[in-house]
């Protein structure tokens, strides 16, 4: 679910969608780390002005926290 989402959400900021990837890797703690892979060119605009496009995402997702217990972290890549 989470997966879908932040996928969907990164082809619509994305100038080239059909780049991007998204790979998830369990780590301990009940972590899972959420990579956004991309575009070179898209980076910038998937992490944003600041950080505030991919704080806006790791914002959203902390709110499935209640529903499965699992940290999120993301990252974004140029791949």
């Amino acid at each position: 679910m989470v997966e879908d989402f932040i996928r969907e959400y990164a082809k619509k900021i994305a100038n080239k969608p059909e780049a991007i990837q998204i790979q998830m890797q369990d780590m301990e703690d009940n972590t899972c780390e959420i990579i956004i892979l991309a575009d070179a060119e898209d980076v910038g605009r998937l992490i944003g002005r600041d950080g505030k496009m991919v704080g806006s995402l790791k914002t959203f997702i902390s709110g499935t926290k209640a529903k499965d217990g699992k940290n999120y972290r993301i990252a974004v890549q140029a791949h």
